[in-house]
């Protein structure tokens, strides 16, 4: 089993920045560019993978109670993941994902996901901001 880990800071309330996470109509707006989710009847989804092109069955559970969403393949049990919003105080969060490979065959390897996640979380804060902060002008 291999596993990684991204930790970023935000600058908003952790309800928000869950909240925005957990959007699943808007989970493509911040997960990898090479990951599509279509939502079946939740919790089942199926992912798309473009570095595979293929679809794969997974489950996606949103606990908004404990702001986390967990993740992972529902069929070969080769990839899980989880998702943990944190107030840090003073109006900011640290949102941290964590994936596991269990099946080497599904790992991209340690640069791709570290890239990968360090862009999802980028993109899941610029999320953020545009609807925690207002429009200047």
């Amino acid at each position: 089993m291999t596993e990684y880990e991204r930790s970023r800071t935000m600058p908003a309330q952790p309800e928000h920045v869950f909240d925005q996470a957990a959007n699943v109509a808007q989970l493509d707006e911040w997960l990898p560019d090479a990951l599509h989710v279509d939502v079946e009847t939740p919790p089942a989804v199926t992912v798309h993978a473009d570095r595979s092109g293929q679809d794969m069955p997974a489950l996606l559970r949103s606990r908004p109670d404990q702001m986390r969403m967990e993740w992972g393949t529902r069929e070969q049990g080769s990839y899980t993941g989880w998702l943990q919003v944190a107030g840090i105080g003073s109006g900011a969060s640290e949102v941290t994902v964590h994936l596991s490979f269990f099946d080497d065959g599904h790992d991209p390897g340690e640069q791709a996901v570290y890239e990968a996640l360090d862009g999802s979380l980028r993109r899941l804060e610029d999320q953020v901001r545009m609807r925690v902060d207002p429009p200047a002008g």
